[in-house]
């Protein structure tokens, strides 16, 4: 993970309501294995966050100019340090606007993993704690925790400037404080939500469902490709790539790779062709399946409680809304007894 550039600087805002003070670093962090070692904790921080969004940036303005100052330095018109101090100068303006943040270490850093370049910007704070030193004495001392990450986005630059129909070039995490926490840092970046991983996770797994319904595989079967499916989305979240219906579709039914994805597109379920996991929305899910005496019965735990009950007293599921199909296969046996 080659690192181009990066830059840290801090903004000193106390609790206090106090105004913050900004200390500019004049020069880039110089190449060590600790700052190549920060980068890749900071990836594996951000990576393993819940709940982040995608989108792109609003159209370059005054209330948005990060994108403009970014154009800068990748055509040559500015160098990085100067980017960043433009940059944040911009943060600390809009930190004290919102009086919500205690200010932190600004971290910028514009590196290249396989062939995609990246901009990685990170709030980062530090906890206490204590270190023993070489005369064996216990001494306060300070660490860099980022579990505490809270405020960090990452654009994909190479996806910004080749792909202009993008809507998912820029993540960053949603913080747990509610949106005026994280609404500033995300005005900082400029951007707009363009597509919600939740919701295209959530059709996924739908037609996932609906797709093994349709298939009637055995028991075993529909177990090991949920398994897939989930493995695969989980794999992709935890190393910040974005979920391939089509590599999917191939893990999915490796004998016929194009089935599944031919599924989606022929029922229009409206689905991005690549579109980032939602990790929450994974976790959730699950499916139940059964199967005794020429019974076999298959469904997603979302329904139980639901569409589907567990009368456990009895040992008796209780369905509702049964199947279309299903329903006029059992009426047109009915009729014909």
């Amino acid at each position: 993970m080659p690192i181009r550039h990066s830059i840290i600087h801090l903004i000193d805002k106390k609790p206090d309501g106090s105004p913050s003070v900004l200390h500019v670093r004049d020069c880039e962090l110089p190449d060590s294995q600790a700052r190549d070692n920060l980068l890749t904790d900071l990836n594996e921080a951000y990576n393993a966050k819940p709940g982040k969004a995608w989108g792109l940036f609003h159209e370059e303005s005054g209330a948005y100019p990060l994108s403009g100052w970014l154009r800068d330095y990748l055509d040559g018109k500015q160098d990085f340090v100067a980017f960043s101090c433009v940059a944040v100068e911009h943060l600390q303006k809009l930190m004290e606007e919102s009086n919500l943040t205690v200010g932190g270490h600004a971290m910028f850093t514009h590196y290249q993993q396989g062939m995609t370049d990246y901009l990685a910007i990170a709030l980062l704070h530090h906890s206490d704690g204590v270190t023993i030193t070489e005369d064996l004495e216990v001494v306060p001392a300070k660490h860099l925790d980022l579990t505490q990450l809270h405020l960090a986005a990452r654009i994909n630059l190479s996806e910004w400037r080749n792909n202009p129909n993008s809507r998912q070039y820029i993540s960053f995490l949603k913080g747990k404080g509610g949106r005026r926490v994280y609404d500033y840092f995300r005005d900082f970046i400029g951007c707009q939500e363009g597509i919600d991983a939740p919701g295209e996770t959530r059709t996924l797994l739908k037609a996932f469902s609906d797709f093994v319904e349709s298939e009637d595989l055995p028991e075993e079967s529909a177990r090991e490709k949920t398994n897939t499916l989930v493995g695969y989305a989980t794999s992709q979240a935890k190393l910040g790539e974005p979920i391939s219906l089509e590599e999917l579709a191939a893990l999915v039914d490796e004998d016929r790779p194009a089935a599944f994805y031919d599924f989606i597109r022929n029922k229009d379920y409206g689905m991005s062709p690549v579109f980032p996991a939602d990790k929450r929305t994974l976790t959730q899910f699950k499916r139940f399946t059964g199967r005794t005496d020429g019974l076999s019965i298959s469904f997603d735990a979302g329904l139980l409680g639901n569409k589907v009950e567990f009368d456990q007293a009895r040992n008796q599921l209780v369905i509702h809304q049964v199947p279309q199909q299903l329903a006029d296969q059992i009426k047109r046996a009915g009729a014909s007894a």
